[in-house]
Parts: C-alpha cells; sequence; structure tokens
C-alpha cells in the first residue's frame, strides 16, 4: 500500500529538486527514498527504476524549461527572441543543474514523443530561428549552431569553468551579438551549391 501523502508527481518533483542539489548522475531511487524516510521498496510503488526516475525528472524538467523559455520569447523577434530566449536558457542550465542535464538525455521514443515539454521545447526553438528567415535544411543546421553553443557556454559556467578575468556576462553578450550576426548571414542552400 502506498504510504499516504507519496505520490508519483511529489517522487519526481523530489527527484528533480535532488538532481540539482547532487547531480543527474548520483540520483538514485535509494536517495529519493532517503528524502522521503522510507524504504526503497516503497517507492517502487511509484517509480519501477532508476531510468524511469530519470525519465520522469526529464519529462518535469523539460515543461518547466519550456514554459520559462515560452516566457522569455513571447512578442519577440529576431535579436530580441534570440536574447530572451539564450537567457532563460543558460538561467535555466545553470539553475537547476540536475534537471537541465536530464532534459539533454536521449529518452526511449514512447517517452520523448509523449512528452509535451520535449514537443514545445523544439517548437519553441525553431519558432524562435523562424525570425531569421530560414527554412530547412539551413534551419535544422542553425538550430544545432545554437544549441552548441548555449549548451557548451552554460555548461562551462555552471561548473566555473570560465577562469579569465573578463566578466562573463560581457562574453555572452559579446556571443550572442556573434550568434545573430552569424543567424542573419546564414548560407541559403543555393549558396551552399556555388
Amino acid at each position: 500500500m502506498p504510504r499516504q501523502g507519496l505520490t508519483s508527481a511529489r517522487v519526481s518533483a523530489a527527484a528533480a529538486d535532488l538532481a540539482d542539489e547532487v547531480g543527474l548522475s548520483r540520483l538514485t531511487v535509494a536517495a529519493v527514498a532517503r528524502h522521503f524516510g522510507v524504504s526503497d521498496a516503497a517507492l517502487y510503488v511509484h517509480v519501477r527504476s532508476r531510468d524511469a526516475l530519470i525519465e520522469q525528472v526529464a519529462v518535469r524538467a523539460a515543461a518547466a524549461f519550456a514554459d520559462e523559455l515560452a516566457l522569455a520569447v513571447a512578442g519577440r523577434a529576431g535579436h530580441r527572441a534570440l536574447v530572451g530566449f539564450a537567457d532563460a536558457w543558460r538561467a535555466f542550465a545553470v539553475a537547476r543543474p540536475g534537471q537541465y542535464a536530464a532534459t539533454q538525455l536521449p529518452l526511449p521514443p514512447e517517452v520523448g514523443t509523449g512528452s509535451a515539454g520535449h514537443l514545445r521545447l523544439i517548437e519553441l526553438s525553431y519558432a524562435m530561428l523562424r525570425g531569421y528567415g530560414l527554412d530547412e535544411p539551413a534551419l535544422t543546421d542553425a538550430m544545432r549552431f545554437v544549441r552548441s553553443t548555449l549548451h557548451g557556454f552554460a555548461s562551462l559556467e555552471a561548473v566555473d569553468g570560465f577562469g579569465h578575468p573578463r566578466a562573463v556576462d560581457a562574453s555572452w553578450h559579446s556571443i550572442l551579438d556573434a550568434v545573430h550576426t552569424t543567424l542573419s548571414n546564414w548560407p541559403t542552400a543555393r549558396q551552399e551549391q556555388q
């Protein structure tokens, strides 16, 4: 019988918070059970395995991440949308490192396609880039460029990977200006064929 007050939603919320505290790689069913003061067996009523727990964190985190990105780009286009999107991305990745890491994991197709948050992340990313007038395949190439840039910067910042005395925010804004310039001048399919 499930412990009173212990639900799948509470378990996944606690797991998400714990992932931020200890790191996603150290998140276990046992750690979440200790958080609630219950046995591991009591938690298996709500989650079938560590992999399933990580998937729950990923789905929950993707929804929160998408909400923040949506607010950041609402009513914006071009450079303003890029900056809002990038700032929200960076803030989420640095403030919620375990949850952010979970959003970057490949998920089983049945989980990924059923995750509204993951689908919204994709839609928001491509919608932000459409302001630059890009069509496929350039749109996908540009998204990979933007995602790699934002992910790399945020991942380094989260581990204090910038040792130079220049202000990190100054570098961030310069990088976003460079990304905007690159997106504004992205090669078209016709230019690539020449």
